[in-house]
């Protein structure tokens, strides 16, 4: 079905069954549910919070309360894009979703300043999500505001001798000031 088809069907349907299907929707489908409880409750900081928590434990882990062993960094980059499409997909705003992309990428040179990460995946993953913060936060019209962080994120690749801090580099000779 078409856009045009679906915009003729609703106008064809009364006041009552429009709000029947659209609580039939929201009962039946959790992404409709989650659309709507944020649209009439959206506590940004508070989703900003728990996602920036989250990230905080795959690269430093908390050990429960009794544990003789401390957990294993999982430094899984798809953690983050799961929340951050979840975060477009319910229209969170451009500066906090921009905020939460450039804090996974903080929150993980954290950990590789104290940690040697051999894998080379690791340092890609991380050249990709700067790179599509930076298209974003272009996009969004807010780079004045971030661009303090994304030189500081750059210049943090060159402190710590990343293979790839030319690419980091590249990314940010690229942005047109």
């Amino acid at each position: 079905m078409s856009k045009r088809d679906l915009k003729k069907y609703l106008t064809e349907l009364s006041k009552d069954q429009l709000e029947e299907q659209i609580i039939e929707l929201y009962e039946k489908f959790s992404a409709v549910k989650v659309f709507y409880d944020f649209v009439f409750n959206p506590k940004e900081d508070k989703l900003l919070q728990e996602y920036k928590t989250k990230i905080s434990h795959e690269y430093f882990p908390v050990r429960k309360p009794n544990a003789k062993w401390r957990p294993k960094a999982k430094m899984r980059r798809s953690v983050a894009q799961k929340y951050i499409k979840h975060f477009i997909l319910i229209g969170v705003d451009p500066f906090i979703i921009a905020d939460a992309m450039l804090y996974n990428i903080e929150v993980a040179q954290t950990f590789s300043s104290s940690n040697f990460i051999k894998q080379e995946l690791f340092y890609k993953s991380m050249l990709n999500s700067y790179e599509q913060a930076v298209k974003f936060i272009i996009s969004n019209g807010i780079l004045h505001e971030f661009m303090t962080r994304i030189s500081s994120i750059k210049d943090e690749t060159f402190k710590q001798k990343w293979k790839i801090k030319d690419d980091f580099e590249a990314i940010i000779d690229e942005i047109d000031l």
